[in-house]
């Protein structure tokens, strides 16, 4: 096995001190809070994290720093899962969520931005470890190897196949001669904007507990909230508009966002995902409005363009927010939430799903196929942004991104149902885990949890979210025998 595992060990150590040291947040939650149990939970994790991390840190430099994209998906991979296992011990150590399991199950959906939850009475919960439910948001949205990747140079190592494995999106471009410098620019923009919202939510007459908690969930697309009826339990239109606008400025692609800054919106204008990311948010709010208001769900056009506009950008983000229970929504506005459960947000941004990049790909692909058939000795290419053409490997490589993850849908959703549960819950869980969204329909919709589940299925849920969080090849291939053969 040719893998440089005192990298691993390097980063391992990175990760246990951000780890440790993310925890003291929540724990000073807990004192304002005097909840001294959820305290000595923070402190009994932290404390060993720290401590660990830095004898990594300290003593296991590589002596040889050089880097494979092999290295980079065992990285990538183990962390996100030693990380989650690290993130339930709070819970468990304070008696919040006794089973070790079911937390685990939780920290999953938090790091991963997804947003499930097993819990049956949210507000029942220590706020500190609610805090913390929600801060494993903010944290794993634009990923904590992210944070990693910009602290690497400091140790001689370079991040960039780290990057590439956790990227969100089809490729992962450059925008500075470093990609640490990129990572650093990208916490910039996503601590920007964390504190914007916060300052808005404030000024909508929010509390700055509730106001930091539902930032963290919008900003990371995660859709963690602190009461059992989500948002819907502020009944706030001011509110539901600010997270409604944040929502979709964090499904839009970081990179548009930083050159905006240099060039101006047109990048914006220009760019083919965010259009059609814009235009499957106008169309599926406006149509959904239609069919509530023809469906006399709502009285006025406004008001059920209010909750349509809301339920579609928190699904198409993959937030999984939720001010209305759409289970009881009239059939065509549940199959056009279900389409925008596989379409998910842009590359570059911390939303989940497929990616709307892919989406027009395919579109493009099928377009081209039917030219193809017609004029069978045409050359025809697959282009983005006006005339950049795509290489082949990177059109075939969406494809079969697009396929595998359609083929676990269905694996998950046959062995959810060896527990006998309905097709849709099956079918719909498993989607919701792989995209991240969080709620799905039938008994786990959005005002129900996934507690009814066996443990089995909760960690084959649980491998689903990190698996659709990392993109799926760089998690499915650890289960290669060609990963681990040094001859490939």
């Amino acid at each position: 096995m040719d893998l440089n595992l005192r990298v691993l060990n390097q980063v391992t150590g990175i990760l246990l001190l951000v780890s440790g040291c993310s925890m003291i947040l929540p724990a000073l939650v807990a004192v304002i809070y005097g909840e001294t149990s959820s305290l000595l939970a923070f402190v009994k994790v932290l404390i060993p994290s720290v401590f660990i991390g830095a004898i990594l840190v300290i003593f296991a430099r590589p002596k040889n720093v050089h880097m494979r994209m092999r290295d980079g998906f065992l990285i990538v991979s183990v962390c996100w899962l030693l990380l989650s296992l690290i993130g339930a011990l709070p819970f468990v150590i304070s008696g919040s969520i006794p089973n070790y399991i079911d937390a685990f199950f939780e920290t999953c959906s938090g790091y991963s931005t997804t947003g499930a939850t097993i819990l049956t009475d949210i507000e029942s919960l220590p706020r500190s470890m609610l805090f913390w439910r929600s801060f494993t948001h903010w944290i794993g949205g634009m990923g904590v190897l992210v944070l990693a990747v910009a602290l690497l140079p400091a140790l001689g190592i370079g991040g960039q196949f780290i990057a590439k494995a956790e990227s969100p999106g089809p490729t992962l471009s450059k925008l500075t001669p470093k990609i640490s410098d990129t990572a650093r620019l990208f916490y910039i923009l996503y601590l920007v904007f964390t504190v914007i919202e916060i300052i808005l939510l404030l000024m909508g007459g929010v509390n700055i507990y509730d106001a930091c908690i539902h930032t963290f969930g919008t900003v990371g697309t995660g859709g963690f909230s602190s009461y059992n009826a989500g948002i819907a339990a502020f009944d706030s239109l001011y509110v539901e508009i600010i997270l409604t606008i944040f929502m979709f400025v964090s499904g839009a692609s970081y990179y548009l966002y930083f050159l905006a800054l240099q060039n101006g919106v047109r990048n914006f204008l220009r760019d083919s995902e965010f259009k059609l990311y814009f235009l499957i948010f106008a169309v599926s709010s406006v149509l959904i409005a239609a069919a509530l208001l023809l469906d006399g769900n709502y009285a006025t056009f406004g008001e059920a363009l209010r909750y349509s506009s809301f339920q579609s950008v928190s699904i198409l983000t993959t937030t999984g927010f939720a001010t209305a229970d759409y289970i009881f929504w009239p059939t065509f506005c549940q199959i056009t939430l279900l389409l925008l459960f596989f379409i998910g947000g842009c590359s570059s941004s911390t939303a989940g799903g497929i990616k709307v990049i892919r989406i027009f790909v395919l579109m493009k692909l099928i377009k081209r196929t039917i030219g193809m058939k017609l004029h069978p000795s045409a050359v025809v290419t697959v282009k983005v942004n006006g005339n950049k053409i795509l290489p082949g490997d990177t059109v075939s490589g969406i494809a079969s991104f697009v396929f595998l993850y359609i083929c676990l849908i269905f694996a998950g959703s046959i062995l959810l149902s060896l527990e006998n549960i309905d097709l849709l819950t099956c079918f719909s869980a498993t989607a919701s885990c792989i995209g991240n969204i969080g709620p799905a329909f039938g008994e786990a919709g959005p005002m129900l949890n996934y507690n009814f589940f066996s443990e089995g299925s909760k960690l084959l849920l649980s491998f689903m979210m990190i698996a659709g969080r990392l993109e799926l090849f760089t998690l499915i291939m650890l289960f290669s025998r060609k990963f681990w053969n040094p001859y490939h």
